[in-house]
């Protein structure tokens, strides 16, 4: 089989039956991988390097189908941030790869969801938007209709910024004008080499993002909505959430509004997701989850698929449950937490599943798929689709940088209005009000053994948010809590740890479910808040991380 499709297989016939239905037999098979893009026998087999084959526009499209990731970052930034507990070493429902990720230890293991492969594939889908692009300068270019050329190169650029936007997050430091020149970037590809491996030196997080803010603004000139499937590829829309996104990480905040506001349009209340018609679907697992990928919703701008087991770690099985959102946190720290808008329920709330060796609150949202490649002996792989850019979370993006703006009544209304949207309440939220109510929580790990929780942490980021207490803060905690809970199972809560410089720990519950001891901080200078470059590449001569 083909390396580059040789993915996660299972053998599904031996899975647990029922309710609980567990994968018992795994087989992860791993890239080839030496700081190249691909090798021979894998990603130029599948995309021959032949480039006179590119010989009209139509190749070009089709292949930039193949320029989006499809290894996830969720379950890597999701188990690294503070939405899971450690169920105690009693709990077998692990890996030593979910061990190696929740205690930020140096992930040797690999699979799907695996860094390694994260990294590989991004550069793959860098590679193709620049075999895209050099056909495109070329007689496929000159041939063809000026307004579609015009378009593809629009969604190649996005794209190829996408990628190395994603790898810089997840592979280094957070960004910050401050520190971006001295802090260590990815290798940033922008042409098709005529050899399989590249320079290893790394540029700064600095010439990174300028090279990403380049290839963005001219993809956002370009990118148009001419395809068959929309929803799967970047659309203005889609551009425009990625640049909010893109800029509030930049520290940019009027760049971000501007973005956020061609995002969603006059009336962002039509754009966002529905939960109160969710409420009133068949509430199963597979019913809400196929409804919250629907490619229609206006709330969802960019669709991706993924070779993942996101379906299953998130939903109601008890596979790799030793580390998962249960009660402790859902009830003191993200959706059943007290909060600013009292005792109103959510119109779609969480659900609860308790076991022996299982305590997970979840949202309904990814679905569990399985693609079968050979459906007599059951064998295939695990799939999952998901949102990479929302209406929603621009819309939290956009009072965030409001907030940064010190335009705080507006701020207001954007977080009234995603709140009214989720929670059924009639309240309007001030300034006055969220200051009110977060100066009287008290701050997470306060307690003795520095391992309880609340709704609030102490915010460290290289930007000034004033004094603790001060409207700017209070109301910087109410936008990271509220978006805590709509990025939940989405792995974005862990950019913000690390661009707010919140510290977290690593404690052990009890079989009540409730925190007994501290293993370890991430503290706001840990070094380990850059995922480490794969083992592969550092030994062709990349620099590796600092540890």
């Amino acid at each position: 089989m083909n390396m580059t499709m040789e993915k996660n297989k299972f053998d599904i016939a031996k899975c647990v039956k029922g309710k609980w239905m567990m994968p018992l037999v795994l087989s992860f098979i791993i890239f080839p991988l030496s700081f190249s893009v691909a090798s021979c026998d894998s990603y130029l087999d599948e995309l021959p390097d032949n480039r006179m084959e590119i010989s009209a526009l139509d190749n070009v499209e089709k292949l930039l189908v193949t320029a989006y990731p499809s290894n996830e970052p969720l379950m890597v930034a999701e188990f690294m941030s503070d939405n899971v507990d450690d169920y105690g070493m009693n709990n077998p429902n692990t890996t030593r790869f979910m061990d190696q990720l929740y205690y930020w230890r140096e992930i040797t293991e690999t699979n799907n969801s695996s860094p390694e492969n994260f990294w590989s594939d991004c550069y793959q889908c860098i590679a193709t938007a620049n075999q895209a692009l050099e056909a495109l300068d070329g007689s496929v270019g000159s041939g063809s209709s000026a307004t579609a050329v015009a378009e593809a190169r629009g969604e190649a650029l996005l794209c190829r910024a996408y990628a190395h936007f994603m790898l810089a997050n997840m592979f280094c430091q957070a960004y910050s004008p401050s520190t971006a020149d001295a802090t260590q970037g990815i290798v940033y590809m922008d042409h098709v080499s005529e050899q399989l491996t590249y320079n290893p030196e790394r540029p700064s997080l600095a010439e990174v993002y300028k090279r990403i803010d380049q290839d963005l603004q001219e993809g956002l000139k370009l990118v148009g909505s001419n395809y068959s499937v929309p929803k799967y590829h970047f659309t203005p829309r889609a551009a425009y959430a990625f640049a909010c996104r893109f800029y509030l990480y930049a520290e940019q905040w009027d760049k971000a509004i501007t973005y956020a506001d061609l995002c969603l349009g006059g009336a962002p209340e039509t754009m966002l997701r529905d939960w109160d018609f969710m409420a009133s679907m068949t509430q199963t697992y597979a019913a809400i989850s196929q409804h919250y990928i629907d490619a229609s919703l206006n709330c969802n701008l960019l669709m991706l698929t993924a070779y993942s087991a996101m379906g299953l770690v998130f939903g109601p099985y008890n596979y790799l449950s030793k580390y998962s959102h249960g009660q402790y946190l859902a009830k003191n720290e993200t959706s059943e937490a007290p909060n600013i808008w009292g005792t109103a329920p959510y119109y779609q709330g969480t659900h609860t599943y308790s076991a022996t060796n299982l305590d997970k609150t979840i949202f309904f949202k990814l679905p569990y798929l399985f693609e079968y490649a050979d459906p007599v002996a059951g064998t295939g792989y695990y799939r999952t689709v998901y949102p990479a850019f929302t209406t929603d979370e621009a819309l939290l993006n956009r009072a965030e940088a409001l907030v940064l703006t010190e335009r705080y009544d507006e701020a207001a209304r954007d977080l009234t209005l995603w709140m009214q949207n989720i929670v059924q309440t009639d309240m309007e939220l001030t300034p006055a009000i969220i200051a009110d109510f977060y100066n009287d929580v008290d701050y997470a790990y306060s307690d003795s053994l520095h391992i309880a929780s609340t709704i609030k942490k102490h915010l460290r980021p290289k930007f000034d948010i004033g004094a603790e207490g001060d409207t700017k803060e209070a109301m910087l905690q109410c936008v990271l809590g509220f978006r805590r809970i709509e990025t939940l199972q989405a792995g974005l809560r862990w950019y913000d740890v690390k661009r707010y410089g919140i510290e977290i720990v690593r404690r052990v519950l009890n079989a009540a479910g409730e925190p007994e001891s501290l293993k370890d901080v991430l503290r706001v200078d840990d070094p380990r808040r850059a995922v480490q470059i794969p083992s592969r590449v550092t030994t062709a001569g990349v620099t590796p991380n600092v540890r």
